[in-house]
């Protein structure tokens, strides 16, 4: 049996809204698979952007439980939750995030600076990195040299190049035309197949979810359904 990699439970998220307290999620109970693809679907204001930055250690639950490889991080400080952050996961954002002076090969190695890797290991890494992305011959190029699917790429050989446990996914493909969205889909589900990255994505597309084992729907804070797809 498939340990879970991912387990929630009764995660509570509120925030602060000038005089009243607004609760995003409400007693989320989850465990996602090690080697999963789950996308994670529901409307506006659903808490589906708040659910994957709870998973991925970028923000703090209200109340509740969240492990992750067998280990809490609800509980964590800041700083340790940004060291479990740096060793554990990577991020895929839907705008891409690059440094715009720096080259693919130079932005894929900005994770790995906080590594003791010497220079020449964090260039191969990256170079690694770029190859599984298909960008092998574009390494020496800056953002504004590349198109938005290329971008993506990019984003997605830095987010990889850690080799993290958990890949978090943000409307990855929100701000790409649709035959360059099916290309970074693929490679996501590529990623997930072949190299056994477990991938948990936030998508308002439900062609996108198809691409994902799982999909997951929120609805007013409460997970109300799921669904699998078709191998």
């Amino acid at each position: 049996m498939t340990m879970a990699l991912v387990s929630i439970r009764n995660l509570t998220k509120t925030y602060q809204r000038g005089p009243e307290k607004v609760e995003v999620l409400h007693g989320v109970n989850l465990d996602i698979a090690e080697g999963d693809f789950v996308a994670l679907m529901g409307p506006s204001g659903s808490g589906k952007t708040t659910l994957l930055n709870l998973i991925g250690g970028l923000d703090t639950p209200s109340g509740g439980e969240i492990a992750v490889n067998g280990e809490r991080i609800d509980n964590m400080g800041g700083g340790q939750l940004s060291g479990w952050r740096s060793r554990n996961v990577g991020y895929v954002f839907q705008f891409y995030n690059l440094m715009p002076a720096l080259t693919a090969q130079k932005n894929v190695e900005l994770p790995l600076l906080l590594t003791k890797l010497s220079g020449a290991q964090r260039k191969r890494n990256a170079e690694i990195a770029l190859t599984l992305v298909g960008l092998a011959d574009r390494t020496k190029h800056k953002p504004n040299e590349l198109s938005g699917g290329q971008q993506q790429r990019v984003a997605i050989a830095r987010a990889i190049v850690s080799d993290p446990t958990l890949l978090i996914c943000d409307e990855p493909t929100g701000d790409l035309d649709r035959q360059s969205a099916e290309d970074i889909l693929g490679l996501l589900q590529t990623l997930n197949r072949e190299h056994g990255k477990t991938i948990v994505m936030v998508t308002h597309d439900p062609k996108a979810a198809e691409y994902a084992s799982h999909t997951l729907h929120l609805d007013k804070g409460t997970l109300v359904g799921e669904h699998a797809q078709a191998a």
